[in-house]
């Protein structure tokens, strides 16, 4: 059941990442997907509960510093560009 759960998010998730048209909707889709993954870890307590408990913590660790470099780079980009929309966003540095 819990990995039925974790699945149902991930596709909302990634649905909702590739139909966003602003970085904050791609944010909260990216952070969906880390909580899908990391709904799976549960199941594990059961088995190894240290060696789960111990995946918890980085997983949660990694999370937190990710989702802090995520806003301050949303903060910088709209900083720069005024704008937090997908069309804004350009790959590998060109200039629009």
């Amino acid at each position: 059941m819990i990995y039925v759960l974790a699945l149902v998010i991930l596709l909302i998730a990634y649905l909702t990442a590739v139909s966003s048209k602003d970085l904050i909707r791609l944010l909260i889709s990216l952070e969906l997907m880390f909580g899908a993954v990391f709904l799976t870890l549960i199941p594990l307590f059961t088995a190894a509960s240290e060696t789960a408990l111990g995946i918890a913590i980085v997983a949660i660790f990694v999370s937190s510093c990710e989702l802090l470099i995520l806003i301050a780079a949303l903060i910088l980009f709209d900083r720069e560009k005024k704008s937090v929309l997908v069309d804004s966003v350009v790959v590998g540095g060109e200039e629009r």
